[in-house]
């Protein structure tokens, strides 16, 4: 048997995972059938290349070198695919966008067509901001329009460049007959016995938000995580509040307050591939965003409280 790339992947996901049951739910396969590929793996090498204990598995000898070659080899071929599907598609003409929830994808998308009318756009979106961020690594993307909490690092690949559209208070989104939707401000504190809602991701802002609850001095009681219509949808019915961005648009049924002190804080992203041909116009698309940003403000309900002072949150 030839050694082939996933049988590297088999190997890199055992000595990963440090036991055969968990790589085998990491590659989707039996612990049984996971079983037998290594042992056909293991001849093809001419030794062992894991000791199986009550722990789990350790790499032997032979499994660290094979191990510390496929560190190197795997990236590798991962870096020339993306490369290849990159060059292959440097003639297309046209915007291939990816993006995550909220307004600013849209207002990308409408003002890019307006300025170039007739010139394809393409969307897709996803809740992962690492998922949008990989595409444009592998070339099925030409921007990423994501964000981040706070000075949280960007998403995916570090071979990407980012640039920041702009940054906002995180604000509280209530019904609008709440006891506390009549204040242009709220302090965090004053939320503690709410259940909350908000709309899934796999980057930091979840420990942001239970470590601003701490701070505040709770910890939130119940959190329902789901789809944007059904956040809002719990929060018209008095059911939950919720947090959302600054340019969350008006709706009918709730209001959005700022929280004193911004304990939380929305970076927007715009995330390209430097050696792309999209790259050329990446400082045009930047400010289509930019734009969109200021427009999507404009028609928020922050929009509304944007006078108000916010105190600084209490020591």
């Amino acid at each position: 048997m030839d050694l082939e790339l996933r049988h590297l992947k088999i190997v890199r996901a055992v000595a990963d995972a440090g036991s055969l049951t968990r790589a085998a739910t990491v590659l989707g396969l039996t612990q049984p059938a996971l079983s037998t590929q290594l042992k056909r793996i293991e001849r093809a090498l001419d030794g062992p290349l894991f000791v199986r204990g009550r722990e789990g598995v350790r790499a032997t000898a032979l499994g660290e070198l094979v191990l510390e070659r496929a560190r190197v080899v795997l990236p590798a071929v991962s870096e020339l695919q993306e490369d290849a599907v990159r060059f292959a598609r440097q003639g297309t003409v046209g915007y291939r966008l990816g993006g995550t929830h909220g307004p600013l994808l849209g207002g990308l998308v409408d003002r890019i067509v307006r300025q170039e009318p007739g010139v394809p756009v393409t969307t897709y979106t996803s809740w992962s901001e690492g998922e949008v961020a990989g595409g444009v690594a592998a070339g099925r993307l030409d921007f990423a329009l994501v964000g981040v909490c706070g000075e949280s690092t960007p998403p995916g690949p570090g071979r990407l460049a980012w640039r920041e559209v702009a940054r906002d208070p995180v604000h509280v989104m209530l019904a609008e007959d709440h006891p506390l939707a009549h204040r242009p401000w709220i302090e965090l504190a004053e939320l503690a016995a709410e259940a909350w809602t908000d709309v899934p991701g796999d980057g930091c802002f979840g420990d942001c938000f239970a470590a601003a609850c701490v701070r505040a001095g709770f910890t939130p009681a119940c959190v329902y995580e789901t789809d944007t219509a059904s956040c809002v949808h719990l929060v018209q019915v008095g059911r939950a509040v919720g947090l959302c961005r600054a340019t969350f648009p008006v709706t009918p049924g709730l209001v959005t307050r700022p929280l004193a002190g911004s304990p939380l804080v929305w970076r927007h992203l715009l995330g390209w591939h430097p050696a792309a041909r999209a790259a050329a116009r990446a400082a045009a698309v930047l400010q289509h965003a930019r734009d969109a940003h200021t427009e999507a403000l404009a028609r928020s309900s922050a929009a509304a409280v944007a006078t108000a002072q916010v105190p600084a949150a209490r020591p």
